[in-house]
């Protein structure tokens, strides 16, 4: 009888390993085909369960991330909002673990952005929050990269008036590169790797270095030669504007 429960749980873990690992892939795929329907359904899957462990939660919130930020990007504020309160939630349930303080830390500080991206009068009040949150998270956890993107956010996003800085985001985005390729093996199949590279791309561009945003495009499509959003939209159009 023991050695059969002992199997069942070593099956249950298996299956669960399997699972989530499809998930990444299937995220990773909407993400380079901008399939977002599919985004949400994987992650309206994923917030029926009530087993997760830590790992397991992390994964969810990084997804529900990914979807609210495309919501805010793409002015459909009424359903983010309904996923920002799911995603902070299950961050607050991740908060009282006491494990993962600078994750926390991290997505705190991106939440507050996309309240500010759904109502811009909350930018005096929730502006100072979202950066003290993610200097929080770089001091706790230096060599996590997901805080020094958070970092960049908050410089990219900001006002001038208000401290805000692209080259000092380009700084802090570049910072997260380095780290993510440092500690992940993995990285180029991630969704945050792609959405960081455009990121900086991007900033490139804004500051008028079209020279090194066109490099960076051009890494972009050397990871991910499908990625849509990339190949037929970004990337042609600042090919148009160094003609």
């Amino acid at each position: 009888m023991e050695g059969t429960k002992y199997r069942l749980i070593i099956y249950l873990v298996l299956l669960t390993s399997t699972l989530y690992g499809n998930t990444r892939k299937d995220i990773y795929d909407a993400y380079i085909n901008n399939r977002m329907p599919a985004w949400k359904a994987i992650i309206d899957q994923l917030e029926i369960r009530s087993d997760r462990n830590v790992e397991e939660m992390l994964e969810l919130v990084n997804y529900q991330y990914g979807y609210i930020a495309w919501c805010v990007g793409n002015n459909h504020k009424d359903e983010a909002i309904v996923y920002l309160k799911k995603a902070e939630n299950n961050l607050e349930w991740l908060d009282a673990k006491k494990t993962v303080l600078s994750k926390v830390l991290a997505y705190r500080s991106a939440f507050y952005g996309f309240r500010i991206g759904v109502n811009v009068l909350k930018a005096p009040f929730l502006g100072p929050k979202s950066s003290a949150c993610a200097n929080q998270a770089i001091t706790i956890g230096p060599d996590d990269f997901f805080g020094y993107i958070q970092m960049g956010n908050v410089q990219f996003h900001a006002p001038f008036l208000m401290g805000g800085s692209k080259p000092e985001a380009l700084k802090y985005y570049l910072k997260a590169k380095a780290l993510i390729q440092k500690s992940r093996l993995d990285y180029a199949a991630d969704w945050n790797y792609l959405s960081l590279l455009v990121s900086i791309a991007k900033t490139y561009e804004l500051i008028e270095d079209y020279i090194d945003a066109k490099l960076v495009y051009q890494e972009i499509l050397r990871v991910e030669p499908e990625f849509k959003w990339v190949k037929d939209e970004l990337y042609p159009q600042l090919l148009k504007r160094l003609k």
